[in-house]
């Protein structure tokens, strides 16, 4: 009966981590529908090679920090337990990678390609996992410290904060020292960049979305701890995050597309403990939450953050880990047992150390790489700049 558990856990992280793997294509065609025609290839590749340096990264170093285990043992030894520890090792990859994913929407379209690679490499391999590991890994003390001045641990369960509130406030620092695209405010106006495709970015929100059932269900990572109660508030978040939207938004297909987006960022942490009202609630106001801060910060602080990353990623993180303190209590239908005080002061400590890790991160890189292409390459596109291919011929070979 033990190896019969041992190998449905497996199974069950397996097709956990093969459907947040799935969600890098979701990544991929969301960033590619909405950047101009001639960064779409290049969309497409960093997505790929961002998740290929990641798995270096996490592999090799990250995963050690965090939880304290390496894999520089020989293959008897790592396939212990039906190697139940190298498939978790898979699926929290998966979420590791997510975060360079992100970060890549906000600065397309005019960074360097290997800079950014090796900016993954630093923030997957270092900046991630100290923060993983204090968080989900029980690392240096610090949940111990939240259960004796709280009386609760920082309750995140599948990535609010963890993942996406830090690839969001990572991002902020990347967009502004990297500075806006060519002619996107110019004479006093802001210029319009309108998305290359709406079906392509449709597409990556659909694939993020089924994607996310895995991302966030299997986030229990056991067969006997599966719980409908996260499903169906990963279900009522998405559906609130969607209608708000399309109310703020008024019917813009980008924004309704990135509504239930939103709503699935917010309810990750709380999605365990929530009840269904609570979570349509919580994904609620992370969807009007997306669209006013998006058109703030576009609009008004001229901040050109292409995909709107720090909006959706780093503020609808942050509400989802605040937002968990408060549907979570039992007094709103939760089922308890977290404190509003220690969702808090975790989820400052995320930003905190979000803001201080992209700052340096890219603030070396810009003193000594560069981040930015030069204004030729922008102009011409970073397919043809850097890829030497654009996304669609100028013309058919006949024969």
């Amino acid at each position: 009966m033990q190896a019969l558990q041992t190998s449905a856990n497996v199974l069950f992280l397996l097709l956990g981590a093969i459907l947040v793997l799935f969600m890098h294509a979701g990544f991929a065609f969301l960033e590619l529908g909405t950047v101009r025609r001639k960064n779409q290839v290049n969309a497409l590749v960093k997505i790929l090679t961002d998740f290929s340096v990641a798995t270096l990264a996490y592999y090799f170093v990250g995963y050690a920090i965090a939880y304290g285990i390496s894999f520089l043992s020989p293959a008897p030894q790592l396939n212990l337990d039906d190697g139940l520890a190298l498939t978790r090792f898979f699926f929290l990859l998966t979420f590791a990678a997510a975060v360079p994913a992100i970060i890549s929407g906000g600065i397309a379209e005019r960074a360097k390609f290997y800079p950014q690679l090796l900016a993954t490499a630093i923030i997957v391999a270092l900046v991630y996992p100290v923060f993983e590991g204090a968080m989900w890994g029980q690392r240096f003390g610090v949940q111990a410290w939240f259960q004796s001045v709280f009386g609760a641990q920082f309750h995140d369960f599948a990535g609010s904060i963890v993942v996406h509130a830090m690839g969001g406030w990572l991002a902020l620092p990347a967009v502004l020292l990297l500075g806006a695209r060519k002619g996107r405010y110019r004479d006093g106006r802001v210029n319009p960049h309108p998305p290359s495709s709406i079906p392509f970015l449709a597409l990556g929100s659909w694939i993020l979305v089924v994607g996310w059932f895995g991302f966030n269900v299997m986030s229990a990572q056991s067969v006997t701890k599966i719980s409908g109660l996260v499903a169906v508030n990963s279900l009522m978040a998405m559906v609130g995050g969607t209608l708000a939207a399309l109310i703020a938004g008024r019917n813009d297909p980008g924004f309704v597309y990135n509504g239930p987006l939103a709503g699935l960022v917010a309810v990750c942490a709380g999605s365990d403990l929530m009840h269904p009202v609570g979570a349509l609630i919580t994904g609620a106001v992370a969807g009007w939450l997306f669209v006013r801060m998006f058109t703030l910060t576009q609009n008004r602080l001229r901040i050109d953050d292409v995909l709107g990353v720090w909006p959706l990623h780093g503020l609808c993180g942050t509400w989802g880990g605040i937002a968990a303190g408060i549907f979570g209590q039992t007094a709103l239908g939760g089922l308890g047992g977290i404190s509003l005080g220690a969702q808090l002061v975790g989820t400052l400590a995320a930003v905190a150390w979000a803001l201080l890790g992209g700052t340096v991160v890219y603030g070396l890189l810009k003193l000594t790489m560069g981040l930015r292409l030069d204004a030729e390459a922008e102009f011409d596109g970073a397919d043809l700049s850097i890829h030497q291919i654009t996304s669609t011929p100028e013309r058919e070979v006949s024969w």
